[in-house]
């Protein structure tokens, strides 16, 4: 059976101040989920992906943590007007930041995390399930700008009280500390571990700059990264390559030229079209489309199954046409 990617209603059972700028949704969902996932939202037109910061096998309640980012348009809104039962549209739980299961060392492999600011939200839906249902080690560097800005500083500390001597918790402050700086990473790194990285882009960028050089392999880091919702991914598309995408969108057509290394997802916006799309890392499906005329390849798939794939549909955030013309048709 083809995977769930529609909208079901969720209602919020209660509000959590983590922060000035931060809040926690209790949803009232019996949705299956793993440590680590996000759930994609419809608000007033416009699709926006939180993780959870509860855990599976640890709490009792499914909830999501969403930081007020200036001028944005879904968590100023949910900040400002969400309140106790209100309901919302929602996903299923998505997403492949989890807890490596893989190999017969995984359960006794150390975990080490480095979160920066809001990154902490699946990290801390990850250490708790580490916690919970394994006897792994865990290592965590948690930096945010200032105390007041300390996202689950509380409930870390508790945690870390709770398993003592499997819980090493760094609070790092910017404006006490300076910046996370490569010797900080150094100083966690263990070749052994496995290393998972969720913040800003600079500063994950550092630690896996830093990772690579202390002789971590790619095959232990794991990043969860969300592009910033610019209109346009990172990274400007090559030259025009001489073939055509033709994108269908709520009944219009509209064609412009390939260009070489854009994904189908940047040739819908540069036709005008405003598509689907939301986390734009292959793993919630939000942008998914069916190809009626040739053919792309996907750079990541972590949310269509194989029959879907076999029924042409694909991610456009990830695909890219391998044939001189194609066309792309989004479901209403």
């Amino acid at each position: 059976m083809a995977r769930d990617h529609g909208f079901h209603p969720v209602r919020i059972t209660r509000i959590v101040d983590e922060t000035p700028d931060v809040r926690t949704f209790v949803l009232d969902a019996a949705f299956p989920y793993r440590a680590g996932q996000f759930m994609t939202f419809k608000v007033r037109g416009t699709l926006r992906s939180y993780s959870m910061s509860s855990s599976p096998d640890a709490d009792g309640e499914l909830c999501v943590t969403v930081k007020r980012v200036p001028g944005g348009l879904v968590s100023g809104w949910m900040h400002d007007e969400l309140r106790p039962g209100d309901v919302l549209e929602a996903t299923v739980p998505n997403g492949s930041f989890c807890l490596r299961t893989d190999g017969t060392d995984t359960a006794a492999r150390p975990l080490v995390a480095f979160a920066g600011g809001s990154g902490i939200t699946p990290v801390f839906s990850l250490v708790k399930s580490a916690l919970a249902t394994t006897g792994r080690p865990v290592r965590l560097l948690s930096a945010h700008r200032s105390a007041p800005d300390a996202i689950f500083r509380a409930e870390l500390d508790a945690l870390a009280g709770r398993h003592p001597g499997r819980l090493t918790l760094r609070h790092h402050l910017d404006d006490r500390d300076g910046l996370v700086t490569t010797a900080q990473v150094r100083e966690l790194a263990d070749g052994s571990a496995d290393f998972y990285l969720c913040g800003p882009e600079p500063f994950m960028a550092l630690v896996e700059r830093a990772l690579s050089a202390h002789g971590v392999g790619e095959e232990r880091i794991f990043v969860e990264r969300f592009t910033p919702v610019n209109g346009m991914a990172p990274g400007a598309p090559g030259p025009v390559s001489g073939g055509t995408v033709t994108v269908v969108l709520r009944g219009r057509s509209r064609c412009v030229p390939q260009r070489s290394g854009e994904t189908l997802l940047q040739s819908a916006r540069r036709a005008g079209f405003t598509p689907p799309f939301s986390c734009e890392s292959g793993d919630c499906a939000t942008c998914m489309a069916r190809l009626t005329v040739g053919e792309a390849k996907m750079r990541v798939n972590n949310a269509l199954d194989a029959d879907e794939v076999a029924e042409g549909y694909v991610l456009t955030c990830q695909a890219e046409p391998t044939a001189p013309d194609v066309t792309v048709e989004y479901e209403d």
